[in-house]
Formats: structure tokens, sequence, C-alpha cells
């Protein structure tokens, strides 16, 4: 189905308290009408090696300045490097660490100077809360644990997860509302955010309220966060029954949940650039690279390539890739060596893994230029 187009404004809005609600990561796969998407026209990505197999649940995946990469699984709260042999080592695991549902040892990243401060960034789940912790790599071990934030409202469902640091050099996480609703439009929750914080967990002085960390406020479950060329901010959002987003984030903007999933119209939200049936997407990862969104979705088992036009325009094309052939479908990014990878998420709990899964994939993509 070609998703909606949608027009986008920037207001904010208070809230209605409501009842929760379970999440479309957790829901069954119930067949949703829809008409089908062409077959894709331009040159199409594909599968060049498999970079790494029999993980559980690899959720996030950061890059080093050597070119090897971090990444963690959710369910054992451990961290691997994986080099550029290829082979993969435990380089930590995290104790503190509660993985039920949805929950777990989630994003990560590494600092934009990490060849000085050699900090490495990591989102976790604890009995507790999520919250989010600073550690520094010897190029052995993680080490030197410390909390910079904690307090971010945590459940079986809706953790968010995705850390990502800024052209700015602002560490921004995307947070779920724990299946609370009302904490989406409370200013004074961390749930339902998407929180903008220096290197020490301290609020972005120019954030909207130079007091909190809070840069956007209204989303039900964000897990995809990635910056364009233009410094523009773009996040993938689970919707509830109908459809799942893609928002591009401005400063103190209201994405309308719980009052709204996917188009209001109304002039206090700020509706989604793009919107998918929920069958379609669940969309976890996005990566930037080459002009193009690319949104890993798990209940939809494919791979969505969203084209960025210039802003202040309208005009976003999407393509699916790899329908059914993966599974479901958890984290992309951008490898230093041109490539995308893409990781599975068949052992979470909700797939049907083969005897290799969770992978790692290395995708060769086209280089695509935007209508």
């Amino acid at each position: 189905m070609t998703p909606v187009l949608l027009r986008r404004v920037a207001l904010t809005a208070l809230a209605v308290p409501l009842v929760a609600c379970s999440s479309p990561e957790e829901a069954p796969a119930t067949p949703t009408p829809s008409a089908p998407v062409p077959a894709p026209t331009e040159p199409s990505p594909r599968v060049t090696d498999t970079v790494a197999s029999g993980l559980e649940t690899p959720w996030g995946i950061a890059f080093l300045p050597d070119g090897a990469a971090l990444v963690t699984e959710r369910d054992t709260g451990r961290v691997l490097e994986i080099g550029a042999d290829q082979q993969v080592r435990e380089v930590d695991r995290i104790a503190e660490v509660v993985a039920q549902g949805e929950s777990g040892l989630l994003g990560i990243a590494v600092s934009p100077t990490f060849d000085t401060d050699r900090l490495v960034f990591l989102y976790v789940t604890t009995s507790s809360d999520n919250r989010i912790l600073r550690a520094t790599y010897d190029g052995a071990a993680l080490t030197d644990h410390q909390v910079i934030l904690e307090g971010i409202p945590a459940a079986r469902v809706h953790d968010g997860g995705r850390l990502q640091f800024g052209p700015d050099g602002m560490l921004y996480a995307a947070t779920g509302e724990a299946g609370d609703r009302p904490l989406a439009q409370d200013p004074a929750s961390l749930g339902g955010k998407i929180l903008r914080v220096t290197m020490d967990g301290e609020p972005a002085p120019d954030n909207p309220d130079p007091n909190s960390p809070v840069y956007s406020l209204g989303h039900r479950n964000v897990q995809g966060l990635a910056f364009d060329d233009e410094g523009r901010l773009w996040a993938s959002e689970f919707g509830q029954n109908d459809v799942d987003e893609l928002n591009e984030i401005v400063a103190g903007g209201n994405y309308g949940w719980p009052e709204v999933e996917g188009t209001g119209g109304a002039h206090e939200y700020i509706d989604p650039v793009v919107t998918w049936p929920v069958s379609q997407a669940s969309p976890s990862g996005i990566a930037y690279d080459d002009g193009n969104l690319w949104m890993a979705s798990l209940r939809g088992e494919r791979l969505w390539r969203i084209g960025i036009t210039d802003s202040g325009t309208e005009d976003f094309s999407t393509t699916e890739f790899f329908t059914g052939e993966y599974g479901r479908l958890r984290t992309v990014v951008a490898a230093p060596d041109g490539s995308l990878w893409l990781t599975t998420s068949n052992r979470d709990g909700r797939g049907e893994p083969s005897d290799d899964d969770d992978r790692i994939l290395r995708i060769e993509r086209p280089s695509i230029e935007n209508p």
C-alpha cells in the first residue's frame, strides 16, 4: 500500500488520560487488507554477506573509528565487538539488565570524540527504570560504568531505547510511555519523549526547557533515530492499531499521542510525514545514507527505503525490499564501508528463528538519486 503523505505543523498541547494498550510489536500478525506495493524499478539492494550469526536479539549497533562495531544483545545483556575480521567477542555483560518483553539492553552510541575520550553510552532497563549508562572502552572491555540519566519509565512494552549523537554533539534518546499513555503528554515525565542531553546526562543548554532533558513529546514508542545531511532529526514510531509513523522531529514539538494516532489534522500536534499500516511496518531502527532513510520493520518483515527531499517539501517516495525473506528486522545502520548492516530479530519471542538466527546481514545498496 502506498503510504499516506501528510502535512506538518509544530505546536504543543495537553493530554487527556486514557487506558494502557498492547504493543504492535507483541500483537499477532493479523492480516490487514491492502493494495499490493509495486515492485521496485530501480536497482535493488542485495545481501552480500552474513557479518555474524547465532546472536540473541541484537538490538543496537555503533561503529568505532577503526571500523569495528559494538553490538548490544537485548536479552542477554551482552555487549559484543565485531572486528574487521568478523570475529565476535564479548566485551561486557551488564549485570543489572532486566529483559522482559521489549525491555533489556537496548541502544548504544559511541562518543563523537571517541578518539580522545573513549566513551560509549548504553540504554539499559533495570528493575526500577530505564537509564543511560556511560562507560569507557579500553579496547578490550567496557569499564567505569556510570549512570548519567535515570528515571525513564520502564515496562514490558514501550521502552523506546534508541541512542543517537547529533551533529551538535548532544546525545538524543528515544523513550516510550511504558504502556501508560498520559505520560507521553506529561512534560515532567521522561516517558514518551525524545530526550536531548550532554555527555554528562545534563539537559542540553538550549533545550525547549533548559532545565529539562525533554526535546519533544507526545510519542508512543520511538525505536529509531537518524540525522540527515541537513541536520534534520527523523524518528520512527510504533502506532497502536492503525498506522506506524515516520516523523520529522523539531524542538518542542508535540506529536500527539495519545490524542492522535497517525494524522490528526489539529493545529496543536505535528503530523507524521509518512504512515504505514501496522502489518507492513512496526518500525524499529532507521538509518540515513546517501539521501535516503532506511527503516527496519519487525511485524512487516521488510526493509523500507524512504527518499527524503529538500526541506520545505512534502514528497516522500517509499520502496520496500526483502519482504518476508529474513523474518523480523530490528536495526539498520550505515557502515563505514558504504554498506548497510541489518539485524534480524527472530529470537525475540515473536519470530520464527532459523538455525543461524539472529544474524547481522551486510547490504550493498545501489546509488539512488531521489526524484
